[in-house]
């Protein structure tokens, strides 16, 4: 027997059910009554007469008038308060939302006050140009501005508010000017709180009455509006009033049933196109296009080299230097300063500054388009409204490449990477590796002097980031730049980067090649993300004085009292059910915390009072022998021989 599944749903309590019917029985009936008292048979005559024409023609002109106003000067003031910090920010929003709270009349007459014939800019309007806004179409065309541009800005600030900012930093970094970057990557991404803005400023500037015939006056043919010549019909022909009503209620409710949900959504909110089906990766052997070795815009030509000289100061506080061709990967612990590195370098923050130095191009005092630094986010931040061919030659059209060529060679290096049979799909249609893949060769293709990657892979399955770290590595051997990757992953690290630079608080800690970083980590945290014990301490006799407490026996010895880490590779450890006998110096009992599978071992996590935790990895076979399980008491020990001492 099959039963029906219903949704339950909450109770609404009637203490708010019945007010809020009542608010709804409240707005509706006016309306209703506008239905209600229409002369339906008569609704043509009225619609139709010289003067409803007149006023309708007339209040297209002014609204439409008033719409480019409000665009031309709204759109930059949205900007000015979504996107920079100055002082009196929070006064200019006040003003910018003073007409929508302020009555209509009072507007007017702050308008005649301010452009009347004897107000402050009245006199000179007249005199230098011959201006006069009363009782004149331009009138109207202002006091309309005046109530309905707010509309548009307060839309269109919130829609720039919720673009992550890291688009246009990306555009910027691609070479695309501050300019260029507004109106090909801003105004794309914020296209519905803008049509949403622009549609309610153009509604409202339809429907405006008070500051019109305050300012403009009533004069027919030239500044009586279709709210206005309501007004009138009121007095004369009731009924006709009633008919012109319906219209401006009919006009209103368009506009509001076609912009539904259309600037709320969080796509528009974020700016990101809608969401389509992501297509899966391809398998590593059946990608179209063979990687070739990488090349400039003419593969003819010769690839160009730029070293790298960088003094940062600020949170950061360090000295970067790399030959060309060098690849160096950034790592530490979350607030150690590895992105603001990069901004540092890409001049995108007041955090630290960066004395750079690109081959023998000094480029400190350069706006980041001129740098020539390509950056790379963690996502890609590919342009949502562009195809994968247009993102990958937004950098050589910025650098005033001719279209087709730029897009010849967008499409080279999109089949260098393996994804030139996508060039025409949009980001929301590419998977991840996919993405991640035309986001490096958007950068790649812009012919940056540095190269950016922040943790380029972190999204990616393992499969398809073994495959795209591959395919990366290719490319990376023909760059002619330096090229600086953050990452947490340590294969990322020791595959791709010929020097390990690991910071801490914004200070360097360590900066060699992989393989010294690999055999003597200075931090524990990079000794703990190469997966290996690490413990810091102080020398003292025959080890080291742990800093969390306990102690420690090594072999090799140390000056007394100097820092020093304790590295022990887990493979060192042993685990035992009862306390070992025989030669291991270091002995402790702890219990099993966490069993975790490590390729064909398993990681054993140990808690103990004598020491900080350890990892041991051991056979699935011995964890099977010994009965390891989740909170079983073990014993674990390690040969002095096999710990390492680092001098800090």
């Amino acid at each position: 027997m099959t039963r029906s599944r219903t949704r339950t749903r909450p109770r609404t309590p009637v203490a708010l059910a019945v007010p809020a019917l009542l608010a709804i029985a409240f707005l509706l009936m006016p309306l209703l009554a506008i239905l209600a008292r229409t002369s339906w048979g008569e609704l043509g005559t009225h619609l139709t007469s010289p003067d409803v024409t007149e006023a309708l023609r007339l209040s297209l002109v002014v609204s439409f008038w008033a719409l480019g106003l409000s665009l031309l000067l709204g759109v930059p003031l949205a900007w000015l308060l979504a996107r920079v910090d100055f002082p009196g920010k929070a006064l200019v929003r006040s003003l910018v939302l003073l007409p929508m709270v302020l009555p209509p009349t009072v507007g007017g007459v702050a308008l005649l006050l301010g452009f009347g014939r004897r107000g402050l800019l009245g006199p000179w309007l007249e005199g230098a140009f011959g201006i006069t806004l009363p009782f004149h179409t331009s009138g109207a065309v202002v006091a309309a501005t005046f109530v309905a541009m707010p509309f548009l800005v307060i839309s269109l600030e919130g829609a720039l508010g919720g673009l992550r900012p890291r688009y246009e930093e990306t555009a910027a970094s691609l070479g695309a000017s501050p300019l260029r970057v507004f109106l090909t990557v801003t105004v794309p991404m914020v296209a519905p709180g803008l049509a949403a803005g622009a549609a309610l400023t153009w509604a409202r500037a339809l429907g405006e009455f008070g500051a019109t015939i305050t300012f403009a006056g009533n004069l027919p043919g030239t500044t009586q509006t279709l709210p206005l010549q309501v007004y009138l019909l009121l007095q004369d022909s009731p009924q006709a009033a009633t008919s012109v009503s319906l219209l401006l209620l009919a006009i209103a409710m368009a506009v509001l049933v076609t912009l539904r949900g259309r600037w709320a959504g969080p796509a528009a909110l974020r700016g990101e196109a809608p969401a389509a089906p992501a297509l899966p990766d391809p398998p590593a052997d059946s990608v179209p296009g063979q990687p070739e070795p990488a090349a400039d815009l003419n593969p003819a030509e010769p690839t160009p080299s730029w070293g790298l000289h960088a003094d940062i100061s600020g949170f950061n506080e360090l000295t970067l230097d790399a030959e060309p061709g060098t690849t160096v990967a950034v790592v530490g612990e979350n607030g150690a300063g590895k992105t603001t590195l990069l901004r540092a370098l890409l001049g995108l923050t007041p955090r630290a500054h960066a004395a750079l130095r690109l081959g023998d191009l000094d480029v400190t005092a350069l706006p980041p388009h001129k740098r020539g630094v390509a950056w790379v986010p963690q996502d890609g931040a590919l342009f949502p409204h562009l195809s994968a061919l247009a993102n990958t030659a937004y950098g050589l059209r910025a650098q005033r490449v001719p279209r087709a060529e730029a897009r010849a060679a967008a499409q080279r290096w999109l089949d260098r990477l393996g994804v030139g049979h996508l060039a025409q799909r949009r980001p929301a249609q590419l998977s991840g590796g996919q993405a991640q893949r035309v986001a490096l060769a958007r950068a790649l293709a812009a012919r940056p002097r540095l190269l950016l990657l922040d943790e380029p892979l972190a999204a990616l399955d393992q499969t398809t980031r073994a495959h795209v770290r591959h395919t990366l590595r290719t490319h990376l051997d023909g760059f002619g730049g330096v090229c600086l990757i953050v990452t947490h992953d340590p294969v990322e690290a020791l595959s791709l980067a010929d020097r390990v630079l690991v910071l801490d608080a914004g200070r360097t800690l360590q900066d060699a090649p992989p393989a010294e970083v690999t055999r003597h980590p200075r931090s524990p945290w990079v000794a703990r993300m190469l997966g290996r014990n690490a413990w810091a301490g102080e020398a003292s006799g025959d080890g080291l004085a742990l800093a969390g407490g306990g102690r420690i026996v090594a072999a090799e010895q140390l000056p007394q009292g100097s820092r020093a880490l304790a590295i022990i590779a887990p493979e060192s450890v042993s685990v035992h059910r009862k306390r070992p006998d025989g030669s291991p110096r270091n002995v402790w009992p702890g219990t099993v915390r966490e069993i975790t599978a490590s390729g064909s071992r398993l990681r054993v996590l140990i808690g103990s009072a004598e020491s900080p935790d350890l990892i041991a990895e051991i056979t699935p076979e011995a964890a099977a022998e010994l009965g390891l399980v989740e909170g079983a008491a073990v014993w674990s020990s390690v040969k002095a021989t096999e710990v390492t001492l680092v001098s800090l």
